[in-house]
């Protein structure tokens, strides 16, 4: 006969032996949930897909259109190329540039030296042009200007009418040649309206799309379709609702006006902003002008403890 106090002892050797594979286990998966956790840290400088292009660009863009460019320029060459340098070495592989910010043979110096298959260069055309031959040879210049065989993204400059795809017609089939020839790679616009984005997402010929988006509501889009109407809070609930029925349509959303155009002067508002931002999961990315390196560090410490912080899976 087994006795009380063997059975008792064995009982306690199996919970204890039992105990010991639980705690064994639940180790295990925490360290499996903390390993996870770690691999699913963002940061500014991950390489995140444009919409459903398939596309790869950095979260964070480094944009050479401050005040259409001057900002940049006046930086000289010799500044300006060490900046964009400095910049890279960070993990910065977005440069956005546009023909009216003067700026594309600037970053051509720039980036020589960098693997192009490193880089995701996205330029702008003006509205003004009329004709798809025209749009063409505009493209053909803009990879002279760029020194490079291809451009990632190339965008019909501020549009601001609801109706952007009857009169820019000419110019979306000269760049839908530009893309059948491989001489880019995606093609969308940027926008300056509420009734411009909602062009852009029942228009499936626009891909991407560049959208002004902080907080504050300055210089971001609103319903006129003015390029320079009076921008204002209210409108960014609305701007929220077309950001979201842009993503479900697969659509490239790069954000901009992040530091107000540089109007941000004030710290608090810049981290305001970059928290409000990177809480939105309808955008991949968003670019920033730049004119020193303590700006891009400080846009790089920003968006990651924001990230840590954002509630976007």
């Amino acid at each position: 006969m087994k006795t009380t106090s063997s059975i008792n002892r064995r009982t306690f050797l199996k919970t204890s032996a039992a105990a010991a594979v639980g705690a064994a286990f639940l180790n295990t998966q925490s360290s499996f949930a903390e390993d996870s956790n770690e691999k699913t840290v963002r940061t500014a400088t991950d390489q995140v897909t444009l919409g459903n292009t398939g596309i790869k660009l950095s979260r964070l863009g480094f944009g050479a259109g401050t005040n259409s460019g001057q900002v940049q320029r006046d930086l000289g060459h010799e500044e300006f190329n060490k900046l964009i340098h400095y910049a890279y070495e960070r993990g910065i592989t977005y440069y956005d540039t546009a023909e009216s910010y003067q700026t594309h043979t600037w970053l051509r110096e720039a980036l020589q030296g960098i693997p192009r298959e490193k880089l995701f260069i996205q330029t702008k055309i003006p509205g003004g042009v009329r004709t798809t031959d025209e749009t063409l040879e505009r493209v053909e210049r803009y990879l002279k200007e760029l020194g490079t065989d291809y451009i990632d993204s190339l965008l019909i400059h501020c549009q601001v009418a609801h109706d952007w795809d009857e009169k820019m017609k000419p110019v979306m089939e000269g760049l839908e040649k530009a893309k059948e020839k491989k001489m880019i790679r995606v093609h969308g616009i940027s926008s300056h309206s509420l009734p411009a984005i909602r062009r852009a997402i029942a228009c499936d010929w626009c891909r991407t799309m560049l959208v002004r988006v902080n907080p504050l509501g300055h210089q971001t889009d609103s319903e006129s379709e003015q390029w320079n109407a009076q921008s204002s809070p209210e409108f960014i609930p609305n701007l929220l609702y077309l950001l979201q029925k842009a993503s479900a349509k697969g659509k490239g959303v790069i954000a901009m006006k992040l530091v107000g155009n540089g109007d941000f002067k004030n710290p608090a508002d810049r981290e305001k902003t970059m928290r409000f931002v990177m809480n939105i999961p309808d955008i991949n990315a968003a670019v920033i002008g730049f004119k020193s390196t303590a700006e891009v560090d400080e846009s790089i410490e920003r968006m990651n403890n924001a990230l840590k912080e954002a509630r976007v899976d």
